[in-house]
């Protein structure tokens, strides 16, 4: 479920765009359905079995309030992966190409994701995630954009983290790694391997504040990167 925004205001080209605006769930934020905890511990029994996972530093997840949680982007498995471990309901970014088929929309849309036009200054994504950030949701994004080439942390784009400096939210950056060697982008299906799942110490709002656009992009991704460091499985990257 890839996440960017970028620089140009360029307004749906197309009611079929439109249409794929996802209101925000009329839903407590402190509470979990049992259908999203049901959905939950499949793919936990998936990434314990068959991926081997670990998880390191679940303490630094924000337990209340809004919270955009911001990994790096490594495979088609990430959303998941980067929220397993987290005790709440998250909500999810997602490119507006995964909403395009009426089925895969209404099982993404059940668990709570929305879309947003890459490579846009996307108003209506935006407002969404504000909205579901201030109304007390943690928000999942990928400020890279798109998939890894190489397992490497790539270019982060300013639009989605600054998204929290806006709604005054902390951002706690998220390490997913061993994804790409278990599913890299040319595979068609995932294989066995090691996933490792890392959260790092949430950035506050009011540090936030005193930043200027690109040193919070720059303070983000360097967050990210260390995790990689400490936690990766593949440490000389």
């Amino acid at each position: 479920m890839s996440t960017a925004v970028g620089t140009r205001n360029t307004p749906p080209t197309s009611a079929n765009e439109a249409s794929l605006a996802v209101p925000m769930p009329q839903r407590d934020p402190a509470t979990v359905r049992l259908y999203y905890r049901f959905m939950r511990f499949l793919l936990r029994a998936a990434f314990l079995l068959y991926f081997r996972g670990r998880v390191f530093h679940t303490e630094r997840v924000p337990q209340t309030g809004g919270v955009l949680i911001c990994c790096n982007h490594q495979s088609v498995l990430d959303p998941p992966l980067g929220t397993l471990a987290i005790a709440r309901e998250c909500h999810y970014m997602g490119r507006d190409s995964l909403f395009r088929n009426p089925l895969f929309r209404k099982l993404i849309v059940s668990l709570n994701c929305f879309p947003i036009r890459r490579e846009t200054a996307d108003l209506r994504a935006i407002k969404e995630a504000l909205r579901r950030l201030k109304a007390g949701f943690p928000v999942v994004a990928f400020p890279e954009g798109t998939r890894t080439i190489d397992g490497s942390i790539g270019t982060m784009h300013a639009g989605v983290i600054l998204i929290a400096k806006k709604a005054r939210v902390p951002v706690l950056p998220t390490l997913i790694d061993g994804a790409f060697q278990s599913w890299p982008r040319d595979a068609r299906l995932p294989r066995p391997g090691r996933v490792t799942i890392a959260y790092g110490e949430p950035i506050e709002p009011a540090l936030l504040q005193t930043l200027t656009d690109d040193e919070c992009v720059e303070l983000v991704r360097d967050r990210i990167v260390a995790l990689q460091q400490r936690f990766g499985l593949h440490r000389d990257r």
